[in-house]
């Protein structure tokens, strides 16, 4: 380094000695006239109308290599040729053609400096004001299955060296790194004569993150080969790339601002937003509720749907035909129920399973949402939805709904999320491989009690879906969790309770309300004109609950024509007998009898858990005892 340099040394931890550098003084301009420009891209989108532009407008000298020459000298454009430029010629197969010090010193001389100005003019260096510039393909030629020596000469050194010089000296020089950027680039052009230098730092900052994020997709897949020796493999030091998209209102809760949403590396975002402004909690919901009906609909072959709060299912469930008694339960009309497609019935299904906790939902489903679906939600107290697509009728309905700010997200097609996933808190890095086993009905073999076996007639294809939708759901559903299912849909799930037990007598509370809302004197409620749907769902539930405070008991009896008859003890204890072929569900093993014990008072007659307690023998004796018929996946699905 030049003597003129000041190096300034400084410990870092006490232990690394560093030399760090003061900055190198020069002039500064706001808007500096591009007066020579180098131009090297594998993406031809538009070059020819910039550099046009450039060459008539701003009188600009353009230089170039390889394809990108010739296709602007095809267009008229007079080309300079790098090699012809430095006086080297392209070699070593096209590794080495702009790492020159007339390239590198143009891109770095800082201007008005006289020290660089003078070195400039003895060695022959000219000013480069503009680099225009694509990276090697190198994710792609991963992507696309490339050899490891294929891979390795996919990764570029000019290109890089280039795009870090042109950034690093932003102060007069401008670094173009993509087609969309063109644009801004000419219209600030257009308006000042010359690049600001506000733009200037706008294209360095996404320079040097494009630099971060290729170096980053190199390291990562470098530190996946073999060494080709015995020798243990270093660890790797992981490099992970954010892209910002989009800016959030504010995280969990309003005072935890500034909060963004971002992509991993290249790949898209699972999701586009059709609609609407989400917020953080809902894209918790979006991504998990979008993951569980995707993963149903693979798994069983019907349409399937969940309504999600708070990053847990309040339901969940799959296209299966209502009962005349669900239909009255769940206010749907003869009219109403000719209508119905496969996927409205997931969905009205999945809403209906617990309609107080799905109040404010975010709903997803596994198919194309058609006008009966969106119809459906309209009534709905509901933030958004997530889906594969929409029909026409049935996005012009759902983006009227809260005066337009209902979110409509369209799931990316065929998006496949990283093996790997990340979690950063408290200042550490939580890194897994994701949960992506899919649940079928090969999991559903290995039965372990006296009912259910083979021998004794095997489990019916009800039972198997039930255990799937079941399972399905509570992989998606916060720990410790156990679910109930019946009919294809889930009637009771208890999430997040450090006891299983508590967990059973949770889901079974909101069983014993599902299946109460179809006992006769709830069906006979008659309420007063204009009470509202959701008040109409809230008193059903408050009237089979039936612990009123004197205060409430009047307000909820305001709601009818007359006092409605209580609805006893001894009434509900009967109707819940009636209750039968229930399947219980739970994300780990039940570690004692009593959650089989609890969940025999809610007509389970089917159980699917991974097994694997040392008490596995007391619980399967519970199940036998009950009658019960129990399968053991093997497969552990704690959800944090």
């Amino acid at each position: 380094l030049d003597s003129k340099y000041l190096q300034l040394s400084t410990s870092i931890n006490n232990h690394t000695m560093v030399n760090i550098l003061t900055a190198v003084q020069g002039s500064q301009s706001d808007v500096v006239p591009i007066r020579r420009a180098l131009i090297s891209v594998s993406d031809k989108t538009d070059i020819v109308s910039l550099a046009t532009y450039l060459s008539e407008k701003h009188n600009t000298e353009l230089l170039s290599t390889g394809g990108t020459a010739k296709k602007l000298r095809e267009a008229g454009l007079k080309v300079i040729d790098v090699s012809e430029y430095t006086g080297s010629p392209e070699c070593l197969d096209g590794r080495v053609k702009t790492l020159h010090p007339k390239v590198h010193g143009g891109l770095l001389g800082v201007r008005g400096n006289e020290v660089h100005e003078k070195e400039m003019k003895e060695n022959g260096i000219g000013m480069i004001d503009l680099t225009i510039l694509n990276l090697y393909p190198f994710e792609a030629t991963v992507a696309k299955g490339g050899s490891f020596e294929q891979c390795i000469e996919n990764i570029d050194i000019g290109g890089p060296s280039m795009l870090r010089s042109t950034a690093k000296n932003h102060i007069s020089t401008t670094i173009v790194t993509a087609p969309s950027q063109y644009p801004l680039l000419q219209a600030t052009l257009e308006k000042h004569g010359g690049t600001t230098l506000s733009i200037r730092k706008q294209f360095a900052c996404a320079a040097f993150a494009l630099s971060a994020s290729y170096d980053s997709a190199i390291a990562n897949w470098f530190s996946q080969q073999p060494l080709g020796t015995e020798e243990e493999a270093p660890k790797p030091v992981v490099t992970r790339v954010y892209n910002h998209e989009f800016p959030l209102k504010y995280g969990c809760n309003p005072h935890q601002k500034p909060a963004s949403i971002s992509s991993v590396g290249a790949k898209p975002l699972p999701f586009q937003i059709l609609n609407g402004v989400p917020g953080y909690i809902n894209l918790l919901d979006a991504v998990n509720a979008y993951q569980l009906v995707k993963e149903l609909r693979e798994a069983t072959d019907l349409p399937a749907a969940s309504s999600f709060k708070h990053v847990s299912p309040a339901g969940a469930a799959v296209a299966v035909p209502l009962t005349d008694v669900e239909k009255q339960a769940y206010e749907i009309t003869a009219e109403k129920s000719a209508t119905l497609t496969p996927v409205a019935l997931a969905y009205l299904r999945a809403r209906n399973a617990d309609p107080m906790c799905s109040f404010g939902d975010f709903a997803a489903v596994s198919d194309i949402v058609d006008e009966p679906t969106a119809k459906i939600l309209k009534v709905e107290v509901s933030d958004g939805i997530v889906a594969p697509g929409y029909t026409p009728e049935a996005l012009a309905i759902l983006k009227k709904k809260k005066g337009g700010k209902f979110i409509v997200l369209e799931a990316t097609k065929d998006y496949v999320p990283e093996e790997r996933e990340y979690r950063e808190v408290y200042g550490m890095t939580f890194s897994q491989k994701r949960n992506d086993v899919l649940i079928t009905k090969d999991h559903m073999t290995n039965v372990v009690t006296q009912n259910g076996s083979s021998d004794k007639g095997g489990m019916s294809d009800s039972a198997v879906r039930d255990m799937i939708v079941s399972s399905i759901c509570i992989k998606y559903t916060q720990s410790n969790s156990v679910g109930f299912a019946k009919n294809g849909m889930m009637v009771g799930v208890g999430a997040g309770q450090q006891s299983r037990v508590d967990c059973v007598k949770l889901a079974s509370k909101k069983v014993h309300t599902w299946f109460l809302r179809q006992h006769p004197k709830v069906l006979g409620l008659t309420f007063k004109e204009g009470v509202k749907r959701q008040d109409r769902v809230n008193a059903r539930v408050r009237y089979i609950e039936g612990d009123f405070t004197p205060e409430e008991r009047v307000r909820w009896e305001a709601q009818f024509d007359s006092v409605p008859e209580s609805l006893s003890a001894e009434e509900k204890d009967a109707f819940m007998k009636t209750l039968e072929d229930v399947t219980l569900t739970s994300d780990a093993f039940f570690p004692f009898r009593d959650s089989i014990d609890h969940a025999s008072k809610t007509g389970v007659k089917y159980v699917v858990q991974p097994g694997g307690s040392v008490l596995d023998g007391e619980v399967t004796k519970a199940c036998d005892e009950y009658g019960m018929a129990m399968c053991h996946t093997g497969v552990r699905l704690f959800h944090h």
